[in-house]
């Protein structure tokens, strides 16, 4: 979101006579024209005023008025130097003339000249405290410099002077929304548009203020409003593209911040987030040349200590340097900081000992159906009481859904934060519960409230989980990670120490949630060849009514798949004919009957459970997965990547196009994620010479359908850029190889963490080429496919990965580590000896 802080200049008006004057007789000649000058700028005949100002100064030269005005539309038309020294003139021939100090001063800030424009505000204000103006443009400045509360004693000031000042209530407005008081800001800006009904950055910073208090549509109408008011507001375009985006309306996202960057080709925001959403849909056109352009930005604002346009989630997409993204993230904390500290809250004292047990606090927006509930929802639950108390901090409202009341239910205490929108008051809650670990599972994914942290209401403050990279910032201690993610020789691309995990740092719920994918039988129709384990099967929590209804056969294979033989086991059911599950699927039926069972078609789930459908419930009917279900082809290597589209980038198609061509009777299966990103990624596979029909698309399912699906793909191909972290979870529990590539960021990393966790480093690659090589031979080398697929399937149940109870102690005993140094008063360091799985 962009806000406009609103500079304001002084026109002194020379009141233009009723009808000309003989030189000589009243008012003299230069004040006609000077007069006239003033009317022809206000009418926007900007030439016409130069003209009469020139004019007005041929006849008095020494007339600082006029060289005051002439400045201002100088100023107007962006001759900033011309401006410049015209003031300077105007103020060399009248010394006392605080209007031209002013507007002196609004030209040297636009040069970037901000120290002598704070000295001609100071000095204007000297020469009168009342100046409305001159408080209102220093504000402005205090406010780009970090002192808010500066900044928010001259608006109040000017408005003291000037109460009916738009513009400074739209300032105090903005500075108030930064302070997290919304509804002031709220009231200010209504206010500044009362007064000044046409007021297109009042309206356009309303609508920034109503889109964090999640009104969209108040939004939506303020940027709508002050386009219709200025259509050449770009900030307006760009804000109004925000919304769109935020939507998932990319489409006109990227129209909208198209038009704005047409109106303002210098506008590093729109650009930024124009670049974002062509990587959401892959449209890759000039994509080099984009991300030099997006990099330079980034170099220009971390130089000159800006804000940078790149948000800290969005930073993993781009070749920026580990720096660079550290800086971003450190940036954002920062804002964190400036907000708390209007509060004068003075520090949180603790006391370095335990009178009880470890007391953990856990917070988090994303208590609820939320990718983070889906993963970590059973792990309070799990905590060893005799030892540690567990608090959870929910920032959201209740949602209704299962996930939430199992957290509230299984954790010792909940509390909701949502209702209180204070972060100084959230934070004296959470230190009056003598919190000795504070748990930040939202870093700057939406919903977050890191003030909170940034009062440092306990002791060890930590990120976990939910945001996959650094803080950046000095308030948070330790990142919960692991060997294989986080290794010590990247160590430097975080702020924070790295706690290791036993295993791996990720967890999945995937048991618990959804059990019924435990087992499997595969359906075989007896009069066709061969068996494929991923075509049409069938799950339940219980099988047996189908078991004993069916002829079921156990069939063993002993394959050779490396050096040593292994013995694989498949229980299938044996049809006379498929022909009934055929029809179930072509026709859109929601179920049908085999020898008496009722058997649910697996695309039907939404309608006849919701909650199985979302994943709170475990389905309690026999449900049946086709590759039919789907469009894919029965006899074909499917390999497949359920991320969304952002994620993969012109080198990720590149090697999937390869692998494509080098395995025969091959497809690729992608999602709709979103449905305007399937034509670009066509189109570009289709340049690089991928015949038609080699990729297909499907929509985004709900929970339930999107993890039992993946059961009918051979291999999942990682996104190297940014892995599938849930998404590569979702697909392993179906007994789905994952191919990944790791990078060096944390987001490229986390498949192989998980994947060295299951017990399968062969998957891992050190090299594009050895992605492409491992993909490739899991495509021809049948006996290969065939063992590691039982591989991945056995390793489900006998490793780790799964296994939320151990991953509970292994958080236990890094959260003891961290409270051993602190009650010792040793600063922060990494924990790396509770390390068991490593690799390579």
């Amino acid at each position: 979101m962009d806000y406009q802080c609103v500079v304001v200049y002084t026109i002194i008006r020379i009141p233009s006579p009723s009808r000309p004057r003989a030189v000589g007789r009243g008012r003299p000649l230069w004040w006609q024209y000077a007069g006239g000058g003033c009317l022809d700028w206000v009418r926007g005949t900007v030439k016409r005023a130069v003209a009469a100002y020139l004019r007005a100064l041929n006849l008095s030269p020494n007339n600082a008025v006029v060289h005051g005005n002439l400045a201002c539309v100088y100023y107007e038309q962006g001759l900033i130097d011309l401006a410049i020294d015209t003031y300077r003139r105007a103020i060399e021939l009248q010394p006392n003339f605080p209007d031209a100090y002013c507007n002196l001063a609004n030209a040297l800030k636009e040069k970037g000249q901000v120290s002598e424009a704070e000295e001609c505000y100071n000095t204007a204000l000297r020469l009168c405290p009342s100046h409305a103006d001159s408080l209102n443009n220093l504000a402005n400045i205090k406010r780009e410099q970090g002192f808010i509360e500066e900044a928010t004693r001259l608006y109040l000031k000017a408005l003291e002077v000037f109460p009916e000042f738009a513009a400074a209530h739209s300032n105090l407005a903005s500075v108030l929304q930064q302070q997290g008081k919304l509804n002031e800001a709220l009231m200010h800006y209504k206010e500044a548009i009362r007064i000044q009904p046409t007021f297109a950055d009042a309206y356009s910073n309303m609508g920034n203020t109503l889109k964090e208090m999640q009104d969209v549509a108040g939004a939506l109408q303020c940027y709508t409003r002050a386009i219709q008011i200025n259509p050449a507001f770009a900030d307006a375009h760009s804000n109004l593209a925000s919304i769109h985006k935020d939507s998932g309306n990319i489409p006109e996202a990227i129209q909208s911040y198209r038009t704005a960057l047409k109106l303002k080709p210098d506008f590093p925001d729109a650009y930024c987030n124009l670049a974002h959403c062509l990587q959401i849909v892959c449209d890759w056109s000039d994509y080099d040349s984009r991300m030099k352009k997006l990099v330079n930005i980034v170099a220009d604002q971390l130089d000159k200590n800006r804000l940078p346009s790149v948000h800290p989630h969005h930073s993993m997409l781009y070749p920026l340097t580990h720096e660079y993204r550290k800086a971003i993230a450190a940036r954002h904390a920062n804002l964190c900081l400036e907000k708390i500290n209007v509060l004068h809250k003075p520090p949180y004292r603790f006391i370095p000992e335990i009178k009880g047990r470890l007391r953990i606090g856990y917070v988090s927006s994303d208590f609820g159906n939320h990718p983070t509930s889906h993963l970590m929802q059973s792990v309070p639950g799990l905590h060893d009481r005799i030892n540690v108390e567990v608090f959870c901090y929910a920032l959201s409202q209740d949602d209704g859904t299962t996930f939430r009341s199992k957290i509230s239910r299984e954790c010792e205490h909940f509390i909701d934060l949502s209702a209180e929108p204070c972060n100084g008051k959230a934070a004296d809650r959470i230190y009056s519960d003598n919190i000795h670990i504070l748990v930040n599972m939202n870093g700057y994914t939406k919903g977050a409230r890191n003030e909170i942290f940034a009062l440092r209401p306990a002791p060890v403050q930590v990120m976990w989980l939910g945001y996959p990279g650094t803080s950046g910032a000095s308030f948070m201690d330790y990142l919960v990670t692991d060997v294989v993610t986080s290794p010590l020789e990247l160590a430097n691309q975080y702020s924070e120490k790295l706690a290791y995990m036993p295993y791996t740092y990720f967890v999945g719920d995937h048991k618990q949630m959804f059990p019924h994918l435990k087992e499997r039988l595969i359906v075989s129709d007896r009069s066709s060849g061969g068996l494929a384990d991923n075509v049409a099967i069938i799950n339940a929590t219980d099988l047996s009514p189908l078991v004993e209804s069916t002829d079921i056969k156990e069939i063993k294979e002993i394959i050779q798949p490396t050096t040593r033989p292994v013995e694989i086991s498949l229980k299938v059911a044996e049809l006379p004919t498929t022909t009934q599950i055929e029809n179930m699927i072509a026709s859109g039926q929601v179920q049908t009957s085999l020898n008496g069972v009722v058997v649910q078609n697996g695309l039907a789930t939404t309608q006849t459970n919701n909650k199985a459908a979302t994943g709170e419930e475990v389905p309690q009917n026999i449900v049946i997965t086709t590759r039919q279900q789907y469009g894919l082809p029965d006899d074909a290597i499917v390999y497949c990547n359920f991320n969304q589209l952002y994620k993969i980038d012109p080198i990720t198609l590149h090697m999937w196009v390869n692998i494509l061509k080098a395995v025969p009777n091959a497809v690729l299966w992608l999602l709709r994620f979103p449905a305007v990103g399937e034509p670009n990624l066509i189109s570009t596979a289709q340049q690089l010479g991928l015949p038609p029909g080699k990729i297909i698309f499907s929509n985004v399912a709900a929970k339930e359908e999107h993890v039992r699906r993946g059961q009918l793909a051979d291999v999942c191909l990682d996104t190297p850029l940014c892995n599938g972290h849930t998404t590569s979870m979702d697909v392993l529990w179906t007994g789905t190889p994952v191919v990944t590539y790791p990078g060096e960021t944390l987001a490229s990393r986390v498949a192989a963490s998980q994947l060295n966790t299951l017990g399968c480093p062969d998957l891992i690659a050190r090299s594009r080429q050895e992605y492409q090589d491992i993909a490739i031979r899991l495509g021809t080398d049948k006996e290969y496919l065939k063992g590691m697929r039982h591989k991945v399937w056995t390793a489900r149940s006998t490793s780790p990965l799964f296994d939320c109870k151990i991953y509970a102690e292994g958080l236990e005993l890094i959260y003891s580590k961290m409270w051993e140094r602190f009650a010792k008063g040793l600063k922060p360091d990494h924990i790396t000896e509770t390390t068991v799985k490593k690799w390579p």
